[in-house]
């Protein structure tokens, strides 16, 4: 069987832009998913009961049913109650509720892991709630919870490849459309691959990179 690597030369621009999109796609995506991991965490630990029981409801289904159905219910259901999006920000908005309700319970862990005495010292300081929140509790937990966070935010750039079952031309995307038109199937999937690799990869070293700058000591350790 031949295979025309060489023809692979005329769809770089189209793959590249692909790429382009899938981490625009990605970011927007995972800064959804921050935010809403950050309310819903603040709910999951509230002391007001039915704001606790609401978020621990929307973890569970967020996390116990499709991300893919979710994506559908967007693009496909919410326009018969009058809501529209584009299959990029219905995308988005998919992938960033379904990773927040993970978010929220990465979150939720790092808040519980910070030690009792720290809190403590913090009162023996009379730091107030928001003080404690910002000098106390936020770098502690973050430090615990940062290398979740790496993964999760890889894991939202290689779901964002799901976008393309609504038509979105990221790269999976832009890869089944070049795969359909000119049947090299091999050659073009394989090169998406590379891609692929190339992207996680870079993202892997600049987040490592990153908790080296954010948590010096922690990264000698």
């Amino acid at each position: 069987m031949f295979l025309d690597w060489g023809s692979i030369t005329t769809f770089y621009g189209q793959l590249l832009k692909g790429a382009g999109l899938t981490l625009v796609i990605t970011g927007l995506a995972f800064a959804i998913a921050i935010a809403v991991g950050l309310l819903v965490c603040a709910g999951r630990i509230s002391r007001v009961a039915p704001v606790r029981w609401a978020s621990t409801v929307y973890v569970e289904v967020m996390r116990n049913t499709p991300v893919l159905l979710q994506i559908f219910i967007i693009f496909y259901g919410l326009p018969s109650l009058g809501l529209r999006f584009s299959a990029v920000t219905a995308g988005v908005l998919g992938l960033g509720l379904n990773v927040g309700a993970y978010l929220a319970e990465i979150f939720r862990a790092g808040v519980i892991a910070v030690p009792k005495g720290h809190r403590e010292a913090a009162t023996a300081l009379a730091l107030s709630k928001v003080q404690t929140l910002i000098w106390v509790v936020i770098p502690v937990s973050l430090r615990a919870v940062f290398p979740a966070l790496s993964n999760m935010f890889l894991a939202t750039l290689l779901g964002s490849s799901l976008l393309s079952v609504i038509a979105v031309p990221e790269l999976t995307g832009e890869t089944n459309e070049i795969s359909s038109r000119t049947f090299l199937t091999i050659e073009v999937y394989s090169f998406s691959t590379l891609i692929y690799l190339a992207l996680t990869l870079s993202c892997s070293i600049g987040l490592a990179l990153l908790a080296r700058w954010l948590f010096p000591r922690a990264s000698r350790s």
